[in-house]
């Protein structure tokens, strides 16, 4: 095999590998082979035609197909080796000769990592963001966990807003009841919007054993198109109303929701784990906030193909998704009123950012020599192992090097961010604006 390399604009390299005749005719005896047990021909019986007949009856493009697809798998990951550096995109293959008796020719177009021209990265300015704890923070946190740990209790009185009623209902439209329109004993949360239009508030100021007649109209955009717009009537038959006894916040609430024996030494905890919130929330918008102004200083050309590459595994990652919850792709498209290609486009301009951000980080890793030790390595294997309950010795033994070497990197990207974060200059809000105002001045 020989590689010929050529470089082509926007770090697009065209890969064309030539494999000696030899192995195109061994290509071809394999299609063959593969094949036999189909072939059919007066004289010979099924599975027992010889090749040459094969060739001499269809030619010896009959086998081409197959033997190009064998070759390029084959020859490929050694032709890659062989050109040594990081490709970033599926290849775009393209056959340039093949002929029996003759070198098979092929021709591999590639993305490979764009070079980064870094901009500041060390004193990036980021702003400050406030992470004290604010008397109101502690009351609605605890006004959260009472909500949680509330009770519903039947009560003889008319529905209101905010209460649970079990409720039996049968939906019809001009008369004819519809699929999915009647349930007995369902549970409705009124005020959570559960039910199309005005549904729930026409439950409002009536008992358990009334029955109520409960117009509504179907949305324009209602995912049954036989539904869609429609008027409709429920006859709704009220058997329970059911109200919300919130528990109070005292001594007792904190013994049986915590491992606090006051009331005040659970607000304290409440308090530590909404500052550690905060805390991480501020990290996260300042590591934004730093990527962003890093990217936006640096310089890269990064090739659409690894960018299509990241869009197609993004879109795998997203019908994945939702076939977990039911919902395939032609309905999703459906519901949220959009098309693949509107959703690839917007991918698009998200996988750009992504692989930018990833570019620069790594830029910044290998300007400051930052690599992941095998310690540090081991560590998270570790880590890993207890996540699943898995012994980290076997683990540790298991893990191929390919796999190590995904781990250094996220390990590597991680310190990167570090460095940047502990070399960031924080600023006021009021500061950061005054600059930016300044700054979109000058522009003018």
């Amino acid at each position: 095999m020989s590689v010929q390399i050529e470089r082509l604009e926007h770090n697009m390299v065209k890969l064309t590998i030539e494999v000696a005749p030899e192995k195109l005719a061994d290509a071809m005896k394999h299609s063959y082979e593969k094949q036999k047990n189909r072939i059919r021909m007066d004289g010979f019986r099924k599975g027992k035609v010889p090749y040459i007949m094969v060739e001499r009856m269809y030619g010896p493009e009959f086998f081409y197909e197959d033997a190009a697809d064998e070759l390029i798998q084959a020859e490929y990951p050694g032709a890659l080796e062989e050109f040594g550096e990081e490709v970033t995109s599926v290849p775009s293959i393209e056959v340039v000769q093949i002929e029996k008796g003759k070198p098979f020719i092929f021709s591999a177009e590639i993305a490979v990592k764009p070079p980064v021209e870094l901009g500041a990265y060390e004193g990036v300015e980021v702003t400050k963001v406030d992470t004290r704890v604010m008397a109101k923070d502690i009351e609605a946190a605890l006004q959260e966990e009472l909500q949680k740990n509330s009770r519903l209790e039947t009560v003889d009185r008319e529905i209101k807003d905010g209460d649970t009623a079990v409720i039996d209902f049968v939906g019809s439209v001009d008369g004819e009841e519809f699929e999915g329109g009647t349930a007995e004993g369902y549970t409705l949360n009124i005020g959570s919007h559960t039910f199309v239009d005005n549904f729930e508030e026409q439950l409002i100021g009536h008992k358990a054993g009334e029955d109520v007649d409960v117009n509504v109209t179907f949305p324009e955009n209602y995912q049954s198109e036989e539904l869609a717009g429609q008027p409709a009537l429920f006859k709704v038959k009220i058997q329970e109303v059911k109200e919300k006894q919130i528990p109070e916040a005292d001594d007792e609430f904190a013994q049986e929701v915590s491992e606090f024996d006051t009331l005040a030494e659970y607000k304290d905890s409440l308090k530590a784990k909404i500052k550690e919130e905060k805390v991480n929330q501020a990290r996260v918008s300042q590591e934004e906030e730093a990527l962003k102004k890093i990217v936006e200083s640096s310089t890269m050309d990064v090739p659409q193909a690894m960018v299509d590459t990241q869009v197609k595994q993004m879109m795998r990652d997203l019908e994945m998704n939702l076939a977990q919850t039911g919902i395939s792709m032609d309905m999703y498209y459906k519901y949220t009123n959009s098309s693949e290609e509107e959703i690839r486009a917007r991918f698009d301009e998200q996988a750009l950012e992504q692989i930018k951000t990833t570019l620069v980080i790594e830029a910044i890793a290998e300007a400051q020599n930052i690599e992941a030790t095998d310690e540090e390595v081991d560590d998270e294997l570790k880590k890993t192992a207890e996540l699943y309950d898995m012994d980290p010795k076997t683990l540790l033994e298991v893990t191929k090097d390919e796999e190590k070497k995904g781990i250094r990197r996220e390990i590597a990207i991680r310190k990167a961010v570090d460095y940047v974060m502990d070399n960031v200059k924080e600023i006021k809000k009021s500061d950061a604006k005054k600059k930016k105002k300044e700054e979109a001045s000058k522009d003018e």
